[in-house]
C-alpha cells in the first residue's frame, strides 16, 4: 500500500471514525483502524463491536492495500503536522512508514483479516430524509436517554417507524422526550427499534444541519445510516421499549404560557442554591404569576418571581432542575406551553401550537 494526500482528506475521515474507538480495549486490533487503499481513494473503518463507521476520502492511490493502524497515534500524528503538509504513508514489512516534510513516524500494524466487520444489514425498513431531520430528531430527544441503567432498553433512543411518521422517543423513568418527523417511509406496520446511547451521540456528531440526503435501513439486529461519504452502522438493543403513550399527561387543566429564556434564566438562577445531591425546586403557580424557590441544607435561599400568561387556581409543585432546564435549552421557540393537573402529576411542556415535539418532567416531593 502506498498514497500521498494533503493533511486535510486524511483528517476529516479519521475525526470522523475516532470517536468509536475505545481506550481500553479487550482486543488489541479494535484500538487499530482498517485501511483500506482502492482506486477511488482511501476507507477508513472503526469499531468497538457495537458500533461501526466507516468514512470515506477520495484521491489517488499509487498502490492499493490494506492494513490496520493504531488509531490514536494516527490521528495524532496528523494532528500534529502543519495544516498544509503533504502526507505519505506506505507499508512495508508489516510496518507503516509516515512521511511528511523532514518528519518521519513508523507504527506498528495489525493484519486486515484480524479486524471485525459488522455483517451485511438484511434491511427490511428502508426510507431517506435530509441530514437536517435526523439531526433534529436526535437533538430533540437524545438527552432523556437513561445512563447505565439495569433496565437496558432506556439506555438509548427509540425509534418508531411509521406510514409517512418518524418518531424519536428517549425515556430514563423521571423524564421523557418525544419528537415527530414527517418521512415517507413504506412501512405498512408500525415498527419499534432501540439505538444504543454511544451509538446515537456517534450519529449526532456525525451529521450537520445540510438537506443533505441520508440513507436510513433498518434490520433485525442493526441500524445503518449512510451519508455521502459516512457509512454508519450500529447493533439494535434487543428489549422491549415501555408504553410511552401511557406516559403522556392527557387532559390536564392548568395550562401556563411562559417565555422560555426568562423562565431558563429564572431557574439557573434559583438552581445554583438547590440542594446538589437531589437539584429539586419549588414552583408556586398563582394567576398569572410563577413563584420559583430553592433551599439546601446549609439553609440557603433562593426565590424567583415573574409574569405568565396562566388563569387558573393556585398550585405548588416541585421539580428535578435539571430536567426542565434541558427542556428549555432543547425548545427553540419564543414561548413554552406547560400543562399541568396536580402536584402529583408529570407536566407536559410543549412548544405553542404544535405537538411535534412533547417533553413530560415527573415532579418530586419536597
Amino acid at each position: 500500500m502506498k498514497f500521498t494526500t494533503d493533511r486535510e482528506s486524511l483528517l476529516k475521515p479519521l475525526q470522523q471514525v475516532i470517536g468509536v474507538v475505545e481506550r481500553r480495549q479487550t482486543l488489541p486490533v479494535l484500538g487499530n483502524l482498517l485501511v483500506v487503499a482502492g482506486k477511488q481513494g482511501l476507507q477508513i473503518t472503526a469499531t468497538d463491536l457495537e458500533v461501526e463507521i466507516q468514512a470515506n476520502s477520495s484521491f489517488d492511490v499509487e498502490e492499493g492495500g490494506e492494513i490496520t493502524l493504531p488509531a490514536r497515534k494516527f490521528i495524532d500524528i496528523c494532528k500534529a503536522l502543519p495544516e498544509a503538509a503533504k502526507i505519505k504513508v506506505s507499508i512495508s514489512d508489516q510496518k507503516a512508514q509516515i512521511r511528511s516534510g523532514k518528519s518521519r513516524f513508523t507504527l506498528a500494524t495489525l493484519p486486515a483479516g484480524d479486524f471485525p466487520v459488522v455483517e451485511q444489514v438484511q434491511a427490511d425498513n428502508r426510507f431517506s430524509m435530509t441530514q437536517s431531520q435526523l439531526k433534529e430528531l436526535i437533538d430533540r430527544t437524545q438527552f432523556s436517554m437513561a445512563q447505565q441503567d439495569v433496565r437496558y432498553y432506556l439506555n438509548g433512543l427509540m425509534l418508531e417507524i411509521g406510514k409517512g411518521l418518524l418518531r424519536a422517543v428517549a425515556t430514563d423513568g423521571h423524564r421523557l422526550a418525544l419528537c415527530d418527523m414527517q418521512v415517507e417511509t413504506a412501512a405498512q406496520n408500525d415498527r419499534q427499534v432501540i439505538v444504543p446511547r454511544k451509538g446515537i451521540q456517534e450519529l449526532q456528531r456525525l451529521l450537520d444541519d445540510s438537506n443533505e440526503p441520508v440513507e436510513v435501513e433498518i434490520g433485525s439486529n442493526h441500524i445503518r445510516v449512510r451519508t455521502a461519504d459516512v457509512c454508519f452502522t450500529s447493533k439494535l438493543v434487543d428489549g422491549k421499549f415501555p408504553d410511552y403513550e401511557r406516559v403522556v399527561p392527557k387532559g390536564g387543566d392548568k395550562r401556563v404560557v411562559a417565555d422560555r429564556e426568562l423562565f431558563r434564566q429564572a431557574l439557573s438562577r434559583t438552581s445554583i442554591l438547590s440542594n446538589e445531591k437531589y437539584r429539586g425546586i419549588r414552583l408556586n403557580l398563582e394567576k398569572n404569576i410563577v413563584k420559583i424557590q430553592a433551599h439546601n441544607p446549609e439553609q440557603e435561599e433562593a426565590d424567583e418571581e415573574f409574569e405568565v400568561d396562566y388563569n387558573g387556581p393556585s398550585l405548588e409543585i416541585g421539580f428535578n432542575v435539571t430536567y426542565l432546564l434541558d427542556v428549555l435549552a432543547t425548545v427553540r421557540s419564543d414561548e413554552v406551553e406547560i400543562t399541568l393537573s396536580d402536584s402529583n402529576s408529570s407536566c407536559l411542556i410543549r412548544q405553542p401550537g404544535t405537538d411535534q415535539y412533547r417533553y413530560v418532567v415527573m415532579p418530586m416531593r419536597l
